[in-house]
């Protein structure tokens, strides 16, 4: 096989095939097996993901066949997300690192960064901006990286994903403006404003977790399942944001599946479902003066999960 195959394109397709044969999940960062081996083998090459097509026709030393081969199958045999076989994953334009302290960076968020959150953040002064239940740091580091007139918090209840973040902080050179923090959700962050809070927070329904293919397991749970619809999570944010949203902030939550729950939970509040390329994603953006006029049935529905 060795001999047959030597050429990154030739590892890519061999991939792909693999891949599909075996029916593998692609969910996370790519959604088809021919992404999936692309990234897997270029990033296994230390080459960028947009590599220009003549280097394609590269051929791949003999040292260097046998550990895409062997990624190849561990894919396979073990179910792991490539960015964990690879060590790194890309959001929002940027690489960062990727292991089992925190999910693999995938949110539609980074559609948002990209385009400096318009229109929402149109005409809105921002200073300081939160991402809550950070992980990786992704989110986060990705608007400092994008808007370097930002001070951006990282806050995570998880040690694990605090130290993978603060890597990521390093490895993209932003720890002049980015801090992580560890609380739960805002119970550490006493006396502290946004302009902004961004959050993708666990939004897994029980009955959606136990379902999930093999490559989610790999995955730690804290960062996926949230009670029995998925809620539990940003009910609390919802909640407890307005006392760390500055007069004019604006709240961004990512609750994907779980949207239509939220929507029927709290039908007063004027949630603006947000439309990205591809479609709804699952995703709201809420004023606090909004959060603030419906405080009362928030915090209802926050206290009867309790």
């Amino acid at each position: 096989m060795t001999a047959e195959l030597s050429t990154i394109i030739d590892f890519i397709r061999y991939g792909a095939s693999r891949f599909a044969a075996a029916g593998l999940t692609f969910g996370h960062s790519h959604d088809n097996p021919i992404d999936e081996a692309t990234h897997l083998v270029l990033a296994s090459l230390h080459l960028p993901p947009d590599l220009p097509p003549a280097y394609g026709a590269g051929r791949l030393t003999a040292e260097e066949r046998e550990r895409v081969l062997a990624l190849i199958e561990r894919r396979i045999a073990e179910r792991l997300p490539v960015a964990y076989l690879v060590g790194e994953a890309w959001f929002a334009g940027l690489k960062f690192k990727s292991d089992r302290r925190a999910l693999v960076p995938r949110s539609p968020i980074a559609e948002l960064i990209e385009s400096g959150f318009s229109p929402w953040l149109d005409g809105r002064h921002v200073e300081r901006a939160l991402d809550l239940c950070t992980g990786s740091g992704c989110i986060g580091i990705a608007m400092a990286v994008h808007r370097p007139d930002w001070q951006v918090d990282l806050v995570d209840i998880s040690d694990e994903a605090l130290a993978l973040a603060r890597e990521n902080i390093a490895f993209q050179h932003v720890g002049d403006r980015v801090e992580a923090i560890r609380s739960d959700l805002f119970d550490g962050l006493a006396g502290r404003r946004y302009d902004l809070i961004v959050s993708n927070p666990p939004y897994v329904t029980e009955d959606e977790y136990a379902a999930l293919p093999g490559e989610y397991a790999h995955e730690p749970k804290l960062g996926l399942a949230s009670g029995a619809d998925g809620l539990d999570i940003c009910l609390r944010i919802l909640a407890a944001a307005p006392e760390h949203l500055s007069e004019d902030g604006l709240l961004i939550v990512e609750v994907g599946e779980s949207e239509r729950a939220l929507a029927e939970l709290l039908p007063e509040v004027p949630f603006v479902w947000l439309e990205f390329k591809v479609g709804p994603m699952g995703i709201f953006a809420l004023e606090r003066r909004d959060l603030v006029e419906h405080a009362a049935a928030i915090r209802a529905a926050a206290a009867a999960r309790r």
